[in-house]
């Protein structure tokens, strides 16, 4: 999927929620256990009430892999169901040696087909590279998280007394490795205080927030300060959706959920982004 592509589904939809499919088996409902596969029926269910409200899945990989074999089952058939205009971002955080990323590479965008994956940039460009070879792919990389131990590492300021981040310097220097339409980059919403220094590094990529719902980050200061001319932002929500019912409603519960946030973004859309069309 292309970044105009992306884009003209944000317009089409009014939309920039990504639902995040962090299924946990001993979260669902009671009703679905007695099911062949309980976390694919889960997600099935939940993709078919959101998605006519989102432009995204998030599947957290580590809720799959926990699971052993029937996990990737699950994960495989997840995503044969999401419908094609829609983007798949696999939530792996993966990041190594170049040959190892080469092999994550192909596992996440030949074997799974996922239009984008995250990635951890510590180990500098070229763990990074191998993701960035495949035509039409997405690298998203860990740029400002949202967990409160971003402060260990993210946030140290540099020796050389130009008052940076270290984060900054992650976006300074990765920019570099690829387009705004191959990179997007992570920013928690909980640092909402620091998304005009991204901005001002990355004016044209976009960013995946999330942080946003069940871990408080706010929707309308993150849309006022993230924006860009082509809206720029995918934000993230995971168990306000998919959690906002443990009933036999839990996928119209899920529906409602998400059409209020696609309401609240179609503001932000109309206000924040010009010559919407």
């Amino acid at each position: 999927m292309t970044r105009e592509q992306l884009f003209e589904q944000i317009l089409k939809k009014k939309s920039y929620l990504c639902v995040g499919l962090d299924t946990d088996p001993k979260k669902l409902p009671q009703h679905l256990l007695d099911t062949k596969d309980p976390v694919f029926e889960f997600n099935r269910q939940i993709i078919e009430a959101t998605a006519d409200l989102c432009v995204a899945y998030k599947p957290n990989i580590a809720f799959y892999e926990a699971q052993g074999p029937k996990g990737w089952v699950s994960l495989e058939k997840t995503l044969q169901c999401i419908p094609e205009e829609i983007f798949t971002i696999a939530d792996a955080k993966r990041g190594d040696i170049g040959n190892t990323s080469e092999l994550y590479a192909r596992a996440f965008f030949e074997t799974m087909h996922f239009d984008s994956v995250t990635v951890a940039p510590y180990m500098g460009a070229d763990s990074v590279k191998p993701f960035l070879v495949q035509g039409g792919k997405w690298v998203i990389l860990l740029a400002l998280t949202s967990n409160t131990g971003s402060q260990d590492f993210q946030m140290l300021k540099l020796s050389d007394g130009n008052e940076e981040y270290l984060f900054e310097q992650v976006l300074r220097e990765s920019a570099s490795w690829a387009t705004a339409g191959q990179m997007m980059y992570v920013v928690g919403a909980t640092q909402a205080e620091y998304v005009q220094r991204v901005r001002n590094l990355v004016p044209d990529h976009f960013l995946l927030v999330p942080g946003v719902g069940a871990q408080g980050g706010s929707l309308e200061e993150i849309s006022r300060l993230g924006m860009n001319q082509q809206c720029g932002l995918l934000v993230n929500s995971s168990r306000a959706i998919i959690y906002a019912s443990s009933g036999t409603d839990f996928a119209e519960k899920a529906r409602e959920a998400a059409l209020q946030v696609q309401q609240e973004m179609e503001q932000y859309l109309e206000q924040y982004v010009q010559h919407l069309s």
